[in-house]
């Protein structure tokens, strides 16, 4: 059952919606309460169970969009009068979770499709800006001049190649400086999440990654890495549940092994 319409690639913001629920009603890693009132609200237009959840990707989408909303508050609190776009925002509550300051201008940008069932459900302050990201037009919305923070959860493995590498390059030359801060994938990570249970319910066969945290710093978009935080070595990791908290702890031994897991990629501009 599934009458919102939606392409496969638009519908993982229900798969990141309904783990952000079920971690609000388990394991409060994020504790995002209004993702499980939006997904309650659904409840009869949406087959949730047909997405296979499991305990991983609970706490891992929990854990990784707790750490991208820390990165947003930081930023905010230092800027208060900041630009935060938040691209492939899907249903995602940030903007309530993270409750910037009064002068801060937020942008939820996502496919037209995603926006209209946005504004249905979460009505608020935020711009609203229905358009394929990878299309550059949709910068001349946001304002110039001002410092800028750029967020992105689940976003990079599901674009065609080289359009997030493109979309850098034109996020830079709109915007005077600020940051860039998402959940990266390896190249193996990515491949591998195309035969995960949630992934293949949705019917999607395509996603992309890269190993090395440097290698954005190549796509000529005066990108310079802050920080790559490996989030199997995050102490939240205690909260999991077992064994997927014993699982998390031995890969945290090793970086390599760590980083097939969920990472935070950080850049200044």
């Amino acid at each position: 059952m599934n009458r919102l319409g939606l392409t496969p690639v638009q519908e993982t913001l229900l798969l990141t919606l309904h783990a952000r629920a079920v971690d609000a009603r388990t394991t409060r890693i994020l504790d995002d309460r209004h993702a499980a009132e939006v997904a309650d609200r659904l409840t009869g237009t949406y087959d949730f169970a047909k997405l296979k959840m499991k305990p991983s990707l609970v706490v891992g989408t929990a854990l990784r969009n707790r750490r991208l909303d820390d990165a947003v508050r930081r930023f905010t609190l230092v800027h208060q009068d900041a630009v935060v776009l938040d691209l492939g925002a899907g249903l995602d509550t940030r903007a309530l979770r993270c409750d910037p300051p009064a002068g801060v201008d937020w942008f939820d940008v996502d496919f037209p499709e995603v926006v209209d069932l946005r504004r249905e459900l979460l009505p608020g302050r935020t711009h609203l800006v229905g358009t394929d990201a990878t299309a550059h037009g949709w910068l001349a919305e946001v304002p110039t001049g001002r410092p800028t923070i750029v967020v992105a959860d689940g976003f990079l493995p599901f674009l065609p190649g080289g359009s997030f590498a493109s979309l850098a390059r034109a996020l830079a030359a709109h915007l005077p400086s600020g940051e860039l801060v998402f959940n990266g994938y390896t190249r193996f990570a990515a491949w591998a999440m195309r035969y995960h249970p949630s992934v293949r319910a949705l019917g999607i066969t395509a996603a992309q990654g890269f190993d090395d945290a440097r290698e954005p710093e190549g796509w000529g978009a005066g990108l310079t890495l802050v920080e790559e935080q490996l989030l199997t070595r995050a102490p939240e990791v205690a909260r999991f549940p077992q064994p997927v908290r014993a699982l998390t702890r031995l890969l945290a031994g090793s970086a390599t092994l760590s980083r097939q897991g969920t990472r935070i990629l950080r850049y200044g501009f």
